[in-house]
């Protein structure tokens, strides 16, 4: 008996040795246990110690951050596999990682040069939040369109005045959404939904889809930009996305059009927002993202009534949470057999 036990001591460090492993941070304890029971074959360990909420509530330069920095590098040594936000230096340290699992869609805070040219395949969680964040983009657009800013500035007054107020319905109306992946097909179904007419621009090539009545390429955004009583930015951002909506590009869109941003600020020149603001070329605009961020006190889009601004949180929804863990789940176990991953990101295109 004392052989098999010590055979069984001797031979644990290989076993472990040879199990994948897998470093998380940003989750609860008990979403951690959920991921161990989906792929009991791998050991999931926390980088840093779970908190109740998957917030880091310390200050970098704390003694409690540096410790838990070090724990974390320590973990990633001889991980296979990463869960969660990295910082460059744990791309640096991981030598042996494999995996790369992000817990937001856009990836490009974490695209260090060390990340891109590596064989690591990088994961992101696009599509868990998009139904809450096309549920704010509808939200903003139906703020504005049934004026709801105005009736809700109005209310500790106990104001009842009926009289017209140029109420608009978007039935027949006319969606374009600049970004045709998670958000912007959610966002395509609620404006079918409401009876609108579609056209989405995305660069990849997209079989027929009744949520849109057409599809163009960036190089036709300018042509279609015309056609909009509403813009929805649902794009990533990357080096071609950045900037795409400009002065040139304010200028095409129709007078008394509706912006609405809910990906990336930096996806259209703020300037360009402001003089088509002024101008009243735009009726109204809703923004969840802004450059910068956040927005500062004193800017000049505060001071407009018709514009609805939130603070970069179109993502929060109560059935984010459910979706994202299925996601890494099914992720965790495709890892522990080796199987294709989902929603693996293009390194070099940045989504």
């Amino acid at each position: 008996m004392k052989r098999f036990l010590l055979l069984g001591v001797c031979l644990l460090p290989l076993a472990l040795a040879q199990q994948k492993k897998v470093v998380v941070v940003g989750l609860s304890e008990r979403e951690i246990e959920e991921l161990r029971r989906a792929a009991p074959e791998l050991r999931i360990v926390p980088g840093v110690p779970p908190r109740a909420h998957a917030v880091t509530a310390v200050t970098p330069d704390s003694p409690e951050a540096v410790a838990e920095r070090q724990r974390l590098l320590e973990e990633v040594a001889d991980a296979d596999g990463f869960i969660g936000g990295p910082t460059r230096e744990v791309i640096q340290t991981g030598k042996r990682l494999k995996w790369v699992q992000v817990l937001s869609a856009g990836v490009e805070p974490y695209l260090y040069p060390e990340l891109v040219s590596s064989d690591i395949v990088l994961t992101n969680a696009r599509i868990v939040a998009s139904p809450g964040i096309a549920d704010h983009a509808f939200a903003m657009l139906l703020a504005l369109t049934r004026k709801l800013t105005y009736f809700i500035s109005i209310r500790e007054q106990e104001i009842w005045e009926r009289k017209p107020y140029d109420l608009l319905e978007l039935e027949g109306k006319t969606a374009l959404v600049i970004g045709a992946g998670g958000i912007g097909s959610q966002v395509a179904r609620r404006a079918k939904g409401f009876g609108m007419r579609v056209i989405g621009v995305d660069p990849k090539e997209f079989p027929p889809n009744p949520l849109f009545d057409k599809m163009v390429y960036p190089d036709r955004l300018d042509a279609v930009l015309p056609e909009a009583d509403a813009i929805f930015v649902c794009a990533p951002h990357t080096p071609e996305t950045e900037n795409m909506l400009g002065p040139a590009q304010f200028e095409r869109m129709k007078k008394g059009a509706f912006f609405i941003a809910v990906s990336r600020g930096k996806l259209y020149r703020m300037e360009a927002l402001l003089q088509a603001l002024d101008s009243r070329r735009l009726a109204g605009a809703g923004l969840d993202v802004t450059e910068p961020e956040p927005l500062p006190k004193g800017h000049p889009l505060w001071r407009f009534d018709n514009v609805v601004i939130t603070p970069h949180i179109a993502t929060q929804c109560d059935g984010e949470m459910t979706r994202k863990l299925e996601l890494l789940k099914e992720n965790v176990a495709r890892f522990a057999r080796g199987e294709p991953l989902r929603h693996v990101v293009d390194k070099a295109k940045g989504y």
